[in-house]
């Protein structure tokens, strides 16, 4: 009886796959390269960084050289007659002058510049650990989608399974219908049941496409065929299983708080630098100019004149600028006022995240072990079905529903597993402790 293959064809969705498998850090390292989430922040990352050189250089020496050079055509020129009075000679020609100039400039007092410079390094250190946060991400992004594809794969096998099991019941009632042992409202239903369960199949086939696709969107990579998660993983729970202490390291570790405080501290350095606009500057300075006259119309007058070397301080008083400075010291206030708002908001929702995913990770260990027990009993009440229906005690219709009761009770045991592995990794991100050995972990997980 073709019945007596379903079991085996359950057994079989749990089974490994034939061959190379690619594993979890297969996919990690493709998303590492590939990944355009990743690459974004780590762009932003660096385009933050770079404002740190550009506020040092403020505080830098500014040399800076210059070359005019005029030519005057037309008009006469003038010379001095022997009693002192001025002539007009006349003459077509034309005169060239040049003005060679050097300036040397150094900043010795100015504190909005030191402010701006503690706001940009405060702010690329904001940025590191938002990257860091898009990088810890990564780790459950990939896990999540690689899971993904499994559960789509255990959904489609078992849904293959069911179309078997209504098929081989339509086709024996069918049969039965024919010799008279059967009615024909047996044959209308249980041809529902296949036709529903085969429109179910081809649901799951779309599920498992589109979940590869997802994969494939971090990786870059077609997905291949992948490991799965073995049955005797080790249920273990949080270490150290105490949940204030995950919310206390979450507000020291956790990136997204890291980056609002840093991003407050930048604020806090703009402030300054807003209100340093009141204050004077002081700058030294070296400067070198050296000017020269030719004229085609007067020869012999052509030469450089002496060069002159000016050294001295700069000290610049702001007294008023419309209201300017006071303007930007406001906006500095609101932004940082904004920002302890935002950080307030991370810090709540770490703990809150750290919270939950400790209590689903401790409530996950009984729930896998339910879904197995579960799983257990649906196994033994299919064999009784199938022994009841061998000796004429038991409904083919009973069995079927035996038959569905444990996949569906299968679905639910994979499902909380694969959700059990997750809750981990995310209770280790919510508190910033999430790493590449986290991934090895769970990798090690898979057959």
């Amino acid at each position: 009886m073709r019945l007596k293959l379903l079991p085996a064809l359950l057994l079989l969705a749990a089974a490994p796959f034939a061959g190379h498998c690619e594993d979890l850090m297969d996919a990690y390292r493709q998303a590492v390269a590939n990944d355009p989430v990743l690459a974004t922040a780590d762009a932003q990352r660096l385009l933050v960084a770079e404002g740190v050189p550009v506020a040092r250089a403020a505080l830098l020496p500014q040399l800076s050289a210059g070359l005019q050079m005029d030519q005057i055509h037309g008009g006469g020129s003038q010379t001095t007659s022997s009693n002192g009075n001025i002539v007009e000679t006349g003459g077509s020609g034309h005169t060239r002058d040049r003005d060679l100039t050097g300036n040397l400039s150094q900043s010795i007092i100015d504190l909005s510049a030191i402010a701006n410079l503690r706001a940009a390094s405060a702010a690329s250190d904001s940025q590191e650990q938002t990257y860091q946060a898009a990088l810890q991400n990564l780790y459950v992004r990939v896990a999540t989608a690689y899971f993904n594809v499994l559960q789509a794969q255990d959904m489609l096998d078992i849904d293959r399974a069911y179309e078997d099991g209504y098929k081989t019941e339509f086709e024996q009632t069918s049969a039965r219908f024919k010799s008279g042992l059967s009615m024909e409202a047996d044959v209308n239903q249980s041809k529902s049941y296949y036709l529903y369960i085969k429109g179910m199949r081809i649901s799951a086939e779309d599920n498992l496409k589109d979940a590869r696709r997802a994969l494939e969107q971090i990786t870059g990579k077609p997905t291949g065929e992948l490991k799965k998660l073995r049955d005797d993983m080790p249920m273990q729970a949080p270490q150290p299983n105490n949940e204030q202490t995950w919310v206390d390291a979450a507000m020291k570790t956790n990136p997204t708080v890291l980056a609002a405080r840093y991003a407050v501290t930048s604020d806090e350095r703009k402030v300054s630098a807003a209100r340093a606009g009141h204050l004077p500057t002081l700058t030294a300075g070296v400067g070198y100019n050296k000017f020269g006259q030719w004229s085609n119309a007067m020869p012999g007058t052509s030469a450089y004149g002496p060069a002159t070397t000016t050294v001295g301080l700069t000290l610049n008083i702001p007294l008023f600028s419309g209201g300017l400075v006071h303007a930007q010291v406001k906006q500095a206030l609101y932004q940082r006022d904004a920002d302890l708002g935002t950080l307030e908001s991370q810090r709540r929702q770490a703990a809150r995240d750290v919270a939950n995913y400790f209590n689903l990770v401790n409530d996950g260990i009984d729930q896998v072990g339910s879904a197995r027990d579960a799983v257990d009993a649906a196994q033994k009440s299919l064999t009784s079905m199938r022994a009841g229906y061998s000796i004429g005690t038991q409904t083919l219709t009973s069995v079927v529903f035996a038959i569905q009761n444990l996949a569906e009770t299968q679905s639910q045991y994979a499902a909380a597993k694969y959700q059990f592995v997750l809750d981990k990794l995310l209770l280790k991100q919510a508190a910033g402790t999430i790493d590449v050995h986290d991934m090895e972990a769970v990798n090690g997980l898979l057959q």
